[in-house]
């Protein structure tokens, strides 16, 4: 009997992110929604083809299913039937076909690792890929799959000690430039988890404790020497006798691509109208979570809907544009605030919509591959954000503002369908007065007739009249975020106006 993977999200090993290329959506036909294909999955129909029956797949039955009316396709070594599935891909039947017949678990990564995919497709399953036994030559040493010499030098290492009323578990990260960003803590029913990021790795403590211990956790870090202390208080006075029991993933240094994703339930604390259809949610973090979400990067919310889990990536923002400058804004860390657009059809926005307040929803750690390093030495910063796209942009124009000492220019170029779509118009108008250096363009694509501001969609000529740099040798950085058509187009036109690569980032979530 073969055993089915099973449903949870993420499935161990699977890092179901959101690409750096991102994708087009396709317009689906009419009853061809998310909602549909889960009713789909909940009717008892057979979408597999086999009756029920698991069955292991060679790769030479494998690639017989190769057409768009019989397309098998193999992800992480679970073939599935996604024939039935076609018409409901929002990135369209040709996307799915790129992989019909074949393992398509890279070009998966590629595209939307983030994607709960054992959830969706858990009704086509075929079955599990046969393994065939490889020999090595003799003589050959198999190659080591791990870190390295070079990079096992710089492993951390951790250690714990206790008094009559608390534990503390110190990690050595071997490492100067730590910070609150860069370490995430969850203790939750006995279970302590501290995740600290060095540069595209991850090292990891978590074990089930020995005893109970209180919800309030508390962090240090000696940023110039790169050790952490996360401190628990004990719930009983009694003396422990080890730290716990490590779990799987306990001591381990890997690639943060090769970690799985973490959840934790937050409260929705407060919901509060931004636009006529954009709201802005404050969720509250669990008292023993620690975790700060890093400049342009987002987090994912995990809902299930009708018995299936719905992910979506969203970036946090603060809850207000500051005006004073004068030194970086900071709150308690203890909230995520996420400015969301509710769609009338949207399965997901919907489901948010209707939390009331005190619910809770699962919120995961911190991703994405912007570095405040971009910035830090700038002098022109140009964001070009459409609709929610704006989202990453609040943030970054606050670290900008107050700590970048040698920027001249930023300028947000804000595309909208109308006046009334416009996200937080009057504080944008009241920071470009505050500050000289900011300057924000609104252009719409559906004016009414008493607009008098500037008009049309993104192109060459358009960028051409707005991002000016202002010096011939001027550091620059190019910003841009919005539905994936705006953002393919727009990066096209500054690279045809001349901009490289390293001048222009693309937040695609």
């Amino acid at each position: 009997m073969l055993n089915v993977p099973p449903q949870a999200f993420p499935a161990p090993g699977s890092q179901q992110r959101v690409s750096a290329g991102g994708r087009a959506k396709v317009p689906l036909k009419p009853g061809r929604s998310l909602m549909d294909w889960i009713r789909l999955t909940k009717s008892g129909k057979d979408l597999t083809g086999l009756k029920g029956r698991l069955i292991e797949v060679t790769e030479d039955e494998l690639a017989k299913h190769n057409k768009k009316e019989d397309c098998w396709i193999c992800i992480r070594g679970f073939v599935y039937n996604v024939t039935p599935y076609m018409e409901y891909h929002p990135g369209g039947e040709d996307e799915l076909m790129k992989a019909a017949g074949t393992d398509g678990t890279d070009l998966f990564d590629q595209v939307h690792r983030w994607v709960n995919y054992e959830s969706m497709l858990k009704e086509c399953l075929v079955g599990r890929m046969a393994v065939k036994p490889i020999a090595a030559p003799k003589g050959m040493v198999p190659e080591k799959k791990g870190l390295g010499a070079s990079v096992k030098d710089l492993t951390p290492s951790y250690d714990w000690f206790q008094t009559d009323s608390s534990i503390t578990v110190v990690i050595y990260t071997k490492q100067k430039d730590m910070n609150a960003e860069l370490v995430i803590v969850d203790c939750q029913d006995k279970r302590l988890r501290g995740e600290i990021i060095v540069g595209d790795h991850s090292y990891l403590v978590e074990v089930d404790l020995d005893h109970a211990v209180q919800e309030d956790v508390a962090v240090n870090i000696a940023e110039k020497v790169g050790k952490i202390e996360i401190i628990l208080k004990k719930k009983d006075n009694v003396h422990w006798k080890m730290l716990g029991q490590p779990l799987e993933s306990h001591n381990t240094f890997i690639k943060r691509t090769d970690r799985g994703l973490f959840y934790r339930k937050c409260k929705l604390v407060s919901k509060t109208e931004v636009t006529h259809d954009t709201k802005l949610f404050c969720l509250m973090l669990p008292k023993s979570t620690h975790l700060h979400v890093p400049t342009g990067q987002h987090v994912y919310l995990k809902k299930n809907i009708a018995g299936t889990e719905v992910v979506k990536p969203y970036t946090p923002v603060l809850p207000f544009l500051p005006l004073d400058f004068k030194e970086p804004f900071s709150h308690d860390g203890a909230h995520i605030y996420l400015m969301i657009k509710i769609y009338s059809c949207g399965l997901f926005t919907q489901a948010l919509d209707h939390l009331q307040i005190g619910d809770y929803i699962s919120v995961s750690n911190p991703e994405g591959n912007f570095k405040k390093s971009q910035v830090q030495t700038l002098e022109d910063l140009f964001l070009l954000a459409a609709g929610t796209g704006f989202t990453p942009m609040v943030k970054l124009l606050n670290f900008a503002l107050t700590e970048v000492s040698c920027l001249r220019t930023v300028k947000l170029i804000f595309f909208n369908k109308t006046e009334d779509d416009i996200l937080w118009r009057n504080q944008l108008e009241q920071l470009a007065l505050k500050d000289e250096r900011f300057e924000v363009q609104f252009i719409l694509s559906q004016p009414t007739k008493d607009w008098v501001g500037k008009q049309g969609k993104i192109s060459s000529s358009l960028l051409s009249e707005f991002v000016k740099i202002s010096r011939k040798d001027s550091k620059v950085l190019i910003c841009i975020c919005g539905p994936t058509p705006f953002t393919e187009q727009g990066v096209q036109y500054l690279k045809d106006l001349g901009y490289s690569q390293e001048e222009i980032h693309a937040f695609t979530a």
